[in-house]
């Protein structure tokens, strides 16, 4: 398949693919700030996004067809390391081609929501400001500068805030939601060109792969050292990695509904993609001072998060707040697959990133369309939907137990590739705690499922009432990807164990 699109493709397409993903959508969000009609934003967007998923596959198939496996585009024909370059191999391939996709779906997904949520005279402020997101999401996971990935991580930042802030015209709370995120994020993004600055004053550089060929001759080195504590502290902020995710419960539940659904899928995922591309690509493993950071600390803030923020997800009593809360612990997952130091640990991680997006990403639309139809997040509320509301519902359902980990759902196959990873090392104490998340993940998601299959509602409702269509369509979309992907695993485990090679292999990357 991909032989065929690089064989259909035209060539200005293949030659400027990496810019082009990017420039597209951050070109066009300017343009969108200044048209009259949201609906012409919407559609604008949509295109944008297509766009991008199209230049995505575009580089999925030449890194696949590539001897080397990596794709190269320096900006301004400057070489690196003087200028900076896009550099796409197998890792953030698979990033890109996930951030795009899911923002095709979103974007479907988003307009009945922002009609109802954001003031009308907003409507293309919110769509400009969504783009230069996904542009700054896309440009994090393709540069290959390190400075170049701070200002794009500033970009969806601060693009970012000013859309959970718009949420306030549903929910006040948005406000202090966003500056908490705000003053977060800004922490973390210092630490981050903190432990950048660190970096430069020992190599000299700020290209990536310069920075890694350099490294092995600096061991020891305590400005390296410095570095690698303030990089992994920003971007672990970044990503919501606990005991640094403060920032994310409120955002997620006070955020319009659009918000919270593209940023469950994308942003954190995103940041951790950073991690781990200097996790392995910059310091690589076998530095003695990462081996103890993933013992010592990486893992036991995976699983602290798996266990701690799984059960502080039980005693919530609004789905948007349990979703929130099991990100975190979902995140701790990730974590802790990477923090195995393996490849078949970090495929299981990255795995494990693909099929939350798929999982959270329909479960937030499944509530935005109680929020549109029935305007309740909690439990309560959700009460008897089963029935007035089948079809929202029952994708809910499947996300739910694909997020629970039942078998012949994605999320099943990514706990059980983390598990193998595991037990290759002889952790079976992990897999033990991973069980055990998972047990209570049955338990909050539980309480939810039961309340709308098995519990009467609040008000009866006379007539069924269903999520609009331009909603149903794109939760149906990543439902049945997840039990697709949970029966037929070949396309994202294979997806994942690449780009788990590429993240160790700095002569591709090169």
């Amino acid at each position: 398949m991909m032989d065929i699109l690089l064989n259909a493709a035209p060539r200005w397409a293949l030659l400027h693919a990496p810019v082009l993903l990017v420039m597209m959508p951050l070109f066009l969000a300017p343009v969108l700030a200044l048209v009259p009609n949201g609906r012409i934003a919407w559609l604008v967007s949509i295109f944008a996004t297509a766009a991008s998923l199209f230049f995505a596959l575009i580089l999925l198939g030449q890194v696949q067809a590539s001897p080397v496996g990596v794709v190269s585009y320096d900006i301004g024909n400057w070489p690196m390391p003087i200028g900076i370059v896009f550099r796409v191999d197998a890792l953030n391939a698979m990033i890109l081609l996930l951030v795009s996709a899911v923002g095709v779906l979103a974007t479907i997904f988003s307009w009945p929501t922002v009609v109802a949520e954001i003031n009308k005279q907003k409507h293309a402020l919110f769509y400009s400001a969504f783009l230069v997101c996904f542009a700054g999401l896309c440009g994090v996971a393709i540069t290959g500068d390190a400075f170049n990935l701070f200002v794009f991580l500033e970009i969806s930042s601060i693009s970012t805030y000013v859309l959970v802030a718009l949420g306030a015209g549903r929910d006040r709370r948005a406000l202090p939601a966003a500056f908490n995120y705000l003053i977060m994020g800004t922490i973390g993004a210092s630490f981050y060109i903190i432990g950048v600055g660190f970096l430069y004053a020992a190599t000299g550089t700020l290209n990536i792969a310069d920075i890694a060929s350099q490294l092995p001759s600096l061991a020891g080195n305590r400005s390296v050292e410095a570095g690698f504590a303030f990089i992994v502290i920003g971007l672990g902020l970044k990503a919501a990695m606990w005991p640094l995710h403060s920032w994310l419960p409120n955002a997620y539940s006070y955020s319009p509904s659009f918000v919270t659904m593209f940023l469950s899928a994308t942003a954190t995922k995103v940041a951790l993609y950073a991690l781990i591309r200097f996790l392995f690509t910059v310091f690589r493993p076998e530095f003695a001072f990462e081996q103890a950071s993933f013992t010592f600390i990486l893992m036991p803030l995976g699983l602290a998060a798996m266990i701690s923020c799984s059960f502080q997800a039980v005693f919530q009593t609004d789905v948007r707040r349990t979703l929130a809360y099991s990100s975190v612990a979902q995140v701790g997952y990730m974590i802790l697959g990477v923090s195995i130091g393996s490849i078949a640990g970090l495929s299981a991680g990255l795995f494990h990133l693909l099929n939350h997006a798929m999982i959270k990403g329909a479960l937030f639309m499944a509530v935005g369309g109680v929020v549109l139809t029935y305007q309740g997040t909690t439990i309560r509320d959700f009460a008897g939907l089963g029935r007035s509301a089948p079809w929202t519902m029952t994708g809910f359902a499947i996300a739910a137990l694909s997020l629970i980990g039942v078998p012949l759902t994605a999320g099943f196959q990514s706990k059980l590739q983390l598990g193998y990873a595991l037990f290759e090392q002889g952790m079976w104490w992990a897999v033990a705690l991973v069980v055990f998340s998972s047990f209570l993940a049955v338990i909050y998601m539980g309480r939810i499922l039961e309340a709308i299959f098995f519990q009467a509602p609040i008000n009866p409702r006379k007539f069924r009432k269903e999520a609009p269509i331009l909603i149903l369509v794109p939760l149906w979309v990543l439902a049945l990807a997840n039990i697709y992907f949970g029966i037929n695993t070949e396309f994202p485990l294979g997806l994942a164990r690449d780009a788990a090679a590429a993240a160790f292999g700095l002569e591709a990357f090169r």
